[in-house]
């Protein structure tokens, strides 16, 4: 395995409707180190929108990084500071999200066709914040599928002063597949990313795109710097556990899945009570916490009950953190 010690060897990706700061929480209380994404928020959201909603967070996520979509240099500027100010730890560009209503926006995957585009923005934002701007894509778009498309557009984007880019090792097809479909139907190739870093290898060069095991992130730090994780660090959170041994050094032990929920049933409790007390949390309900947890127990016998319980609609409602020893009961724990 690589002796790479990227601050962000290990990282968990942005997912609409997924990594929120609830979810976010959660994975903090696996992992110490690994570095956690918010979903993307668009510029617009920012500027014309309600910032406390989009922005505030916990103080314990850190490292936390803010994907922002865009693609107007003057407004990605103004939103890259404002995460600045709210205390994020890196502002990342979202140039690999192919989703339709992206592309009406002008921004996602469909911002490789303009490399020059994107590097107008990077140093945009670069000129107006101290905290590192990163840029994450995929390897190509639609026809566009050679090495040398990404290649140009990394080296492009790179002359704008960005140093790490996260390859999603996969083409985007902008017409034809949906969200889902474009992250399972076109091939991955991590050689791409791979080539990258030997093309430059000045450059913070990190894949993501159907990573599941511990075996395949430490056969990628071979030839990169990071490794980004996504739908497996949600469906099967306590994959984390060991990350902060692994790859960062840290020898404390890391929390048992009881633990977790431990820690989890005060936050649930705080939040829930910040949202009665008046204060904007969204609409907040219990479950728009616990539905990031159902898998916690993955692979564990009971592991079916353990969600069932944490997703009974009748108990959810009742607001009691509670539910999740009730929940935890219908597992058989592995011995300490």
């Amino acid at each position: 395995m690589t002796q790479k010690k990227s601050k962000r060897l290990i990282s968990i990706a942005p997912m609409m409707d997924w990594s929120d700061r609830h979810c976010r929480y959660f994975h903090r209380q696996i992992s110490r180190h690994s570095w956690l994404y918010t979903e993307m928020v668009t510029t617009g959201a920012l500027l014309y929108g309600d910032v406390a909603r989009h922005l505030d967070f916990n103080e314990e996520e850190h490292p936390v990084a803010l994907q922002l979509g865009g693609s107007e240099p003057a407004d990605l500027a103004k939103s890259a500071k404002l995460g600045e100010q709210w205390g994020y730890d890196e502002i990342n560009l979202n140039c690999g999200c192919p989703s339709e209503r992206v592309q009406k926006g002008a921004f996602g995957a469909c911002l490789m066709a303009e490399p020059q585009l994107v590097a107008d923005c990077v140093r945009a934002m670069r000129d107006v914040v101290s905290i590192d701007v990163t840029v994450k894509h995929r390897i190509g778009i639609d026809q566009f599928d050679s090495y040398g498309f990404v290649r140009d557009f990394v080296g492009t984007v790179a002359d704008a002063g960005c140093q790490t880019f996260i390859v999603h090792a996969r083409n985007a097809i902008l017409k034809g597949l949906s969200p889902k479909e474009n992250r399972e139907i076109p091939p991955l190739n991590y050689d791409f990313a791979y080539q990258l870093k030997r093309d430059f290898p000045l450059l913070e060069i990190i894949v993501n795109g159907g990573i599941t095991q511990i075996e395949e992130i430490d056969l990628h730090l071979q030839h990169v710097d990071g490794v980004m994780l996504g739908r497996e660090a949600y469906h099967n959170p306590y994959l984390m556990a060991t990350f902060d041994a692994r790859y960062y050094d840290n020898n404390a032990h890391p929390k048992s899945r009881t633990q977790v929920l431990d820690a989890m049933a005060p936050y649930i409790r705080s939040q829930l009570d910040l949202h009665r007390g008046g204060n904007s949390t969204g609409g907040l309900k219990m479950n728009g916490i616990t539905r990031h947890m159902l898998g916690l127990m993955a692979g564990l016998p009971g592991a079916r009950s353990f969600r069932q319980t944490l997703s009974n609609a009748k108990k959810l409602r009742g607001g009691d953190p509670a539910l999740l020893f009730e929940a935890i009961q219908q597992v058989r724990l592995p011995a300490p």
